[in-house]
């Protein structure tokens, strides 16, 4: 989900934050760690029970307490940040703290304009930030758009050297827009960051809202 993030919901397919207002720096494509965030203990995670198709092998369905379903890989660890917009910025991340999955409401109307917001001078960028690339992902039935870009550092975690992030943003079956973003260092290639973000997009389903029980997975 950067000291001056956007707000953005969006809803992806299976190739995929903006955290609210007060959590407005860890809201954007390149969210900094966002302060006040509250790690949780694995039994304030939610109910880890798969839904009728198990995801893929090393990743495991969450029921989070923000009212979404997600797939995340296994073992890893929960915290949020309060938002003045929408659910609270979830964040998971692995044992090492070297990659992180980041899960938020976007407050624009479009995930277009969530990132064009981003992109413009007036948001701030994390220190190294450079532009990979920005897609439609719009084909019809999906609505979203994804952002690739890498970053010198990220407020609040470690220092992995340059950071790689894609960023979806997508218009859930519910009509809001979330985003779901995926951080990890660039040094162990780009890979794993695509597929955490793409598992996790495909399982999620928006809060108060029925979803296919075995959604698509590539």
């Amino acid at each position: 989900m950067a000291t001056s993030l956007v707000l953005t919901l969006v809803v992806g397919k299976s190739d995929g934050g903006r955290p609210a207002k007060a959590a407005a720096s860890d809201t954007s494509p390149a969210p900094t760690a966002p302060t006040g965030e509250v790690p949780e203990s694995p039994s304030d995670t939610g109910d880890q029970s798969p839904s009728a198709s198990a995801p893929p092998a090393g990743y495991e369905v969450r029921h989070d307490r923000e009212g979404f379903r997600i797939a995340v890989p296994e073992g890893w660890s929960r915290s949020t940040v309060d938002s003045s917009y929408g659910i609270a910025v979830v964040s998971y991340r692995s044992p090492d703290r070297e990659h992180r999955l980041q899960v938020y409401q976007v407050a624009e109307d479009s995930p277009e304009a969530s990132f064009e917001l981003y992109l413009s001078d007036q948001t701030s960028k994390p220190d190294g930030f450079q532009e990979l690339g920005l897609t439609s992902l719009d084909d019809g039935v999906f609505t979203g758009s994804r952002l690739e870009y890498l970053a010198g550092t990220i407020g609040g975690e470690p220092d992995v050297g340059t950071w790689h992030v894609v960023d979806e943003r997508f218009v859930a079956p519910d009509g809001n827009i979330y985003a779901v973003a995926s951080y990890g260092p660039d040094s162990d290639g780009r890979d794993d960051e695509l597929a955490h973000l793409t598992t996790a997009v495909d399982w999620f389903c928006p809060p108060d809202t029925v979803c296919d029980a075995d959604p698509a997975v590539d």
